[in-house]
């Protein structure tokens, strides 16, 4: 099974694809998304799950989405046709670091992706270039709660505690006017959904050529989670104002 088949079966019962609860993604959105005529952009889109809660029950907002996955894209045009928001909702198959578009956006969004861009601060870089004045960017990754194993830096990469992933976006030219750090309640419930979802495929399917490997990513992602990560690893997002210019 490749990367794309496992992260759909794994997020059927959490679309949102990080560690945040419904009400954490409205209010984000609430703080983030400008009122009236709008534009949006997600820069790794994923199925669209940010960009269709943004587009619903805001009418004058427009968005469009780069990903390079077509089956999350073409997941993420059956939704708008199902929400009826398809008119308002533009995307584009291609890497997010070579997005480029003749008009600028109000907002621009880029929760979880910022491993497309090789870390937070290069996924501010192209979030800036694309960003109207005035604007608004929509930020999500992950920092230490605590001084992380060897082996969790390895195996999720080297990030910063709070406070210094804070500093280093300040000192960027970022001004945060709202945030959420995700719980312990979202991020284990994040965990439990993704690879007990997998897990549910694989057993539901025993005929699948590939429920066997399913199955056992599931048990390995689990076991690194709870043995590798679970007490040290973090998720915030950021809603962020460029400090000048």
């Amino acid at each position: 099974m490749n990367r794309d088949q496992i992260s759909a079966l794994a997020h059927i019962n959490h679309p949102i694809k990080a560690p945040l609860d419904d009400d954490s993604v409205s209010t984000l959105l609430e703080h983030a998304v400008p009122p009236g005529d709008a534009r949006a952009l997600d820069l790794g889109c994923g199925g669209g799950e940010w960009l269709l809660r943004a587009l619903n029950g805001r009418p004058r907002l427009r968005a469009e989405g780069v990903d390079i996955s077509e089956g999350s894209l073409r997941q993420a045009g059956e939704a708008a046709d199902r929400l009826g928001v398809r008119e308002r909702l533009e995307l584009h198959q291609q890497d997010g670091a070579a997005f480029v578009s003749a008009d600028p956006f109000d907002l621009v969004l880029s929760v979880g992706a910022a491993h497309v861009f090789g870390g937070l601060l290069p996924t501010l870089a192209a979030a800036r270039k694309h960003l109207a004045p005035g604007g608004r960017v929509l930020i999500g990754d992950g920092f230490w709660e605590r001084e992380p194993s060897p082996e969790a830096v390895e195996m999720l990469g080297d990030f910063a505690d709070l406070a210094t992933t804070l500093d280093r976006v300040t000192a960027d030219g970022w001004t945060p006017v709202h945030g959420h750090v995700s719980s312990r309640a979202e991020l284990d419930a994040y965990e439990w959904s993704c690879w007990g979802s997998l897990a549910s495929w694989a057993l539901d399917n025993p005929a699948d050529p590939g429920s066997a490997e399913a199955l056992e990513t599931a048990a390995a992602r689990r076991a690194e989670w709870l043995r590798v990560y679970r007490e040290t690893w973090g998720f915030v997002t950021l809603v962020l104002r460029p400090t000048s210019g």
